[in-house]
């Protein structure tokens, strides 16, 4: 029986600690987990509208797969038809810091909310932090071993190819056009830390993951179709798929979108900035003018990943409820 089969039963002994309870006559100003929720949902919705096999995947916030966001709670299957695999970081490495073990509660907790989205077949995909190579080892291991396609990523920022292992776990040649077909995952988001984008392309070329997920812009030019032909093929003669980046629960001030003036008269969705991502700025993502730039229309951030086309997104920030939770509005 695995370790984390045992957590699980210590945590259903009454051990929660990632659940906030209210307190006692406290009424929420909103429901912040249902309102991102309905933002996945409607994403997902509208995407599929002009690309039916398109697919998303949210990062973190893995309360939202059950009903009420709780470890025992059931499965949110409106939620769950929305969504083709969950994310996740610092799983087994990384949440106290790189390189460094993740809490016992965190893999056995989290790892069961994953493992209660793989019963309704959604893929998951585990980001460690870890540089080590016997850390990566273990990483690699222990994810495969509880079914988790994982990537060891030696630098938090994800800007770089880690030197090892030195060919990705469990390479293959295959024809990738299937999220449950991948074996593995790379995860580069800063694609100009490897030069032009010429550059970018054959370095990439050159591994054999099975999936890439970067950003969408390069040198504040989107990727086109035509690059996204050849980022497909892997070295070996496989085709990957490409995943592009979106954080729907945070605004960046380097992203197409940004007015500088918005520093001296933000807009009503426009709140504090994240102490620990400098130029990142929490957002009320659930107000339509948010959600205007970032699905919905011919100038949206989705609608010009759809055109450079690419196979699925990656949504970031989806935990973004914790901050409101917390703060409220």
């Amino acid at each position: 029986m695995r370790i984390i089969r045992v957590l699980y039963l210590v945590l259903l002994a009454g051990i929660s600690v990632s659940c906030k309870k209210e307190k006692p006559g406290q009424t929420p100003v909103r429901n912040y987990k249902q309102e991102m929720k309905n933002f996945v949902q409607d994403i997902s919705a509208w995407a599929h509208t002009i690309d039916p096999g398109f697919m998303v995947i949210p990062q973190n916030g893995h309360e939202l797969i059950t009903v009420d966001g709780k470890l025992q709670g059931d499965l949110d299957l409106t939620y769950l038809a929305a969504i083709d695999g969950q994310g996740r970081e610092d799983l087994i490495f990384g949440y106290n810091g790189d390189d460094v073990e993740s809490p016992t509660w965190i893999q056995g907790d989290v790892g069961f909310y994953l493992q209660k989205a793989q019963l309704y077949d959604k893929v998951i995909l585990v980001t460690d932090y870890c540089y080590t190579p016997s850390k990566m080892d273990t990483s690699y291991s222990r994810n495969h071993r509880n079914g988790f396609i994982s990537f060891s990523a030696s630098h938090r920022n994800l800007d770089n190819i880690p030197a090892y292992p030195v060919t990705p776990f469990e390479v293959n040649n295959l024809v990738i056009n299937r999220l449950d077909s991948i074996h593995n995952f790379l995860y580069l988001l800063d694609p100009e830390s490897l030069g032009s984008k010429t550059d970018f392309i054959t370095t990439v070329k050159n591994t054999n993951y099975d999936m890439l997920i970067t950003d969408l812009f390069m040198n504040n030019t989107a990727f086109t179709p035509s690059d996204m032909e050849e980022l497909k093929i892997k070295k070996n003669g496989g085709v990957r798929l490409l995943f592009v980046y979106m954080s729907i629960g945070e605004a960046e001030d380097y992203r197409y979108y940004w007015d500088a003036n918005w520093k001296i008269n933000p807009p009503s969705w426009l709140k504090g900035e994240n102490p620990d991502w400098q130029g990142n700025y929490k957002v009320a993502y659930w107000e339509k003018s948010w959600q205007d730039l970032i699905f919905g229309n011919d100038e949206s951030y989705l609608k010009k990943i759809l055109n450079a086309g690419f196979d699925g997104v990656y949504l970031d920030i989806i935990d973004a409820f914790e901050y409101f939770e917390e703060k409220g509005e």
